[in-house]
């Protein structure tokens, strides 16, 4: 685990343009540099002279060029190395996120500059192939909440009764699967169905978990796949019952919710996926796992290869 200076804002990768493409090369080629055109690592130069940028390097098989961040969602991007770790380490090391005004006053660029590197560092945390959750012996909460505004008076969702919550409203659902003292997998769903829970849960879970859930009658089906299902009473004032409860799911989705509506205050529903990956990926590597800020913002930079964002930032809101 890197040592507690790695998490300072003195060190100095995040003011030498240097010291911090030294860094991020040792992160993606912890072995030496490997071609990003044609995989090569064997005859590879660096390139040097008064004409050359630092960092450039030419494969002796492809015979192209490359620098460290040709293949990541830092690509083509004209934001200094410095500022993309120094944006890793605040998006990190912030438990309910950072918004994208707070990055653009702290590192000094544009607004839309920042939204784009927020969107971009979250594409890195994403795991495009995660393993399942739980096992023999394990324990999975499942539970799913609905993010997204109020209904206004008017709206179709806003009865005599008062505003509904939950399913009926235009709100957007979303699914979490927590192990306890584990990971989670938390996604958004189109809607909130028997069958959209079981193709999450079959998805991420390995059926010969323990499976806990709150009384919804849709977890029925599912939970017979499982190794046993049990469920608390919500609606009678259940919360713990022995050793079932949802508590850590919703420990989740409390941080998440804080989060969108407290630092990000609106999120569309189109975007919603990756700030809910950005939510994933610091439960899954949070301090109680043993990942400090400085070593869950090198997970994040090993998460930048193989992934680019094109759309223009100029033409985003």
């Amino acid at each position: 685990m890197a040592n507690h200076k790695s998490s300072s804002f003195d060190n100095p990768i995040y003011k030498d343009e240097k010291l911090a493409r030294k860094h991020l090369e040792s992160i993606r080629w912890p072995n030496g540099p490997v071609c990003p055109h044609c995989g090569c690592y064997e005859r590879i130069m660096e390139l040097k002279g008064k004409a050359t940028r630092q960092g450039v390097y030419k494969c002796g098989d492809c015979r192209k060029q490359f620098t460290v961040t040709v293949g990541t969602v830092f690509e083509r991007s004209h934001v200094p190395i410095t500022k993309w770790i120094l944006a890793t380490h605040l998006m990190c090391s912030s438990k309910k996120g950072i918004s994208a005004h707070q990055i653009h006053r702290t590192l000094g660029v544009t607004y839309k500059t920042a939204w784009f590197m927020e969107h971009r560092l979250r594409e890195a945390m994403r795991n495009p192939n995660p393993d399942k959750i739980g096992g023999s012996g394990k324990t999975i909460e499942a539970d799913e909440t609905f993010v997204g505004g109020k209904p206004r008076h008017r709206s179709p969702a806003f009865t005599k009764a008062g505003r509904r919550r939950g399913r009926g409203t235009a709100k957007t659902p979303v699914v979490a699967l927590v192990e306890r003292g584990g990971g989670v997998r938390a996604q958004v769903v189109a809607n909130v169905t028997a069958n959209s829970l079981k193709d999450a849960l079959r998805r991420n879970v390995d059926l010969k978990s323990k499976l806990m859930t709150d009384e919804l009658i849709l977890y029925r089906n599912p939970g017979r796949e499982f190794a046993s299902h049990e469920t608390v009473m919500h609606s009678a004032q259940e919360y713990v019952r022995g050793d079932v409860y949802t508590n850590s799911v919703e420990g989740f989705f409390s941080i998440l919710k804080r989060g969108i509506n407290g630092v990000y205050q609106h999120c569309s529903k189109a975007h919603l996926p990756r700030f809910v990956d950005e939510y994933s990926f610091r439960y899954n590597y949070r301090e109680k796992l043993g990942f400090d800020d400085a070593a869950r913002t090198i997970q994040a930079l090993r998460g930048i290869e193989g992934k680019r964002l094109t759309y223009n930032p100029v033409n985003t809101q």
